[in-house]
């Protein structure tokens, strides 16, 4: 099948970056480690934004936090976060920066105590398994669910910031423990 006569989540729209990322990356889970704090780090930078806006900048993310590793983030101090905060490639909100770090420290506690953060997180769906939906349109898809208000609700207890069930259920989506391809597309 060409490229172009494949049918597509209408969200992502013609956009190159949004298009390489639905086909290649969106609803197809992730089990790495450090994928996963990656996508920890860019869907607490985009609350309150585009995630177009993040996609963008995410090489900016890349080496600005240490190629995503959460045991270097996790040592970051004053002297990192006012470096970050003049990097324009990335987001200079120094509530979100200082949330990048202290969620690096959260996260390796966590990987310690469930033995992986995919674990942690699988622990929280029904016979720890990705849920698939299939949608029949976009219309259809939920920004929040029982499932992200839990892990968000536990994630706050545990000291996380800017991890609310929306922006959990994004990080669901993108990380494919939930697979919201709606029915017509051809990346289900």
């Amino acid at each position: 099948m060409k490229q172009d006569s494949l049918k597509r989540c209408s969200w992502c729209g013609s956009d190159e970056d949004y298009i390489r990322y639905h086909d290649k990356e969106w609803g197809k889970l992730i089990t790495d480690e450090k994928i996963l704090f990656e996508f920890l780090v860019l869907e607490g930078a985009q609350a309150g934004l585009s995630w177009l806006t993040i996609l963008k900048r995410r090489e900016h993310y890349r080496k600005a936090f240490a190629g995503f590793n959460p045991q270097i983030v996790s040592n970051f101090n004053e002297q990192d976060i006012n470096r970050l905060m003049q990097n324009s490639g990335i987001i200079r909100n120094r509530l979100k920066i200082k949330s990048v770090i202290k969620n690096a420290s959260l996260f390796l506690f966590v990987e310690k105590e469930f033995g992986s953060f995919y674990a942690y997180i699988l622990s929280f769906f029904p016979d720890q398994k990705p849920i698939v939906n299939h949608p029949n349109s976009i219309y259809d898809i939920p920004v929040t669910s029982v499932i992200s208000d839990n892990i968000s609700q536990d994630m706050k207890k545990r000291g996380f910031t800017f991890f609310g069930s929306t922006i959990c259920y994004s990080f669901l989506q993108a990380t494919g423990f939930i697979n919201d391809h709606v029915e017509q597309c051809d990346f289900k």
